[in-house]
């Protein structure tokens, strides 16, 4: 029985094609797959569950996004391991990505819950975290 379980969330973006590039290598690292392209929009699926992406019609972009306002406030992705995390880490850091929470990091969720977090190229909170081991 699939009741209750995440089916997709659709997420507007500023600028398309900036948020394929980002979202594209973390989505794949975590295991997701394109599952769909049209000329407005992108989606990645991992099992039954997708993530869509889709350019913002222009007047809706002069406020942007904050996470502290009403609405989404970050996304959160079960990560394989904390070897996984630090290698995601890793390539957050080499593509000059900053880590949210640094001077905590990698247990600014505490002192049991490691994981990085990080922003995409709208601001959206973005974190990765290590299944229990």
């Amino acid at each position: 029985m699939k009741r209750g379980l995440l089916h997709h969330v659709e997420i507007n973006v500023s600028d398309l094609a900036q948020s394929i590039q980002f979202w594209r290598w973390l989505l794949e690292e975590l295991g997701y797959s394109v599952y769909q392209k049209w000329d407005t929009g992108q989606s990645w699926k991992i099992a039954d569950t997708y993530l869509v992406f889709v350019q913002a019609d222009k007047k809706f972009i002069a406020d942007g996004f904050h996470r502290r306002r009403v609405g989404l406030n970050h996304l959160a992705f079960y990560g394989e391991s904390k070897k996984q995390i630090d290698e995601i880490t890793e390539k957050i850091v080499a593509k000059g990505i900053p880590i949210l929470y640094e001077d905590k990091h990698p247990y600014a969720g505490g002192p049991s819950h490691y994981a990085v977090f990080f922003e995409d190229p709208d601001r959206i909170k973005v974190e990765v975290v290590a299944s229990v081991e």
